[in-house]
């Protein structure tokens, strides 16, 4: 699962539609990989105005990845190709092969297995 993916995603349980500690979802107990892709200097400095930057300093924190900026990058910054390669490798080349995804409104687990996070929710929560 791809961490640009991670920082669209809120908990998919009712009862937390609306909550803002729904979002971001939290990490617990992964395993990361690198997956090496082609820089991609355009996608990125067109994704990051999408990106909830908040959301994504706390996932970054959370997996000690370095050289995050504080504030979202705009105008000039956009082309510091430094900035861009950083991104890029936290966005596009990491992924979480296993874990879990947890909500930080209702505390429910999403497991990761082989890259891929489990959504599905049991009855009583949907």
């Amino acid at each position: 699962m791809k961490l640009l993916t991670v920082n669209f995603l809120t908990c998919a349980v009712k009862a937390c539609r609306g909550s803002p500690a729904s979002f971001p979802l939290h990490f617990r107990d992964v395993e990361l990989e690198l997956q090496d892709v082609d820089f991609q200097a355009d996608f990125i400095r067109n994704i990051i105005p999408r990106v909830d930057w908040e959301g994504l300093q706390k996932m970054a924190s959370e997996l000690n990845f370095p050289n995050i900026p504080e504030t979202k990058p705009e105008g000039v910054a956009l082309d510091d190709e430094e900035l861009l390669r950083n991104l890029h490798r936290l966005l596009l080349e990491t992924q979480v092969a296993e874990g879990k995804l947890i909500c930080g409104n209702c505390g429910h687990e999403y497991m990761i297995k082989e890259g891929i996070a489990n959504f599905l929710l049991p009855s009583h929560l949907g």
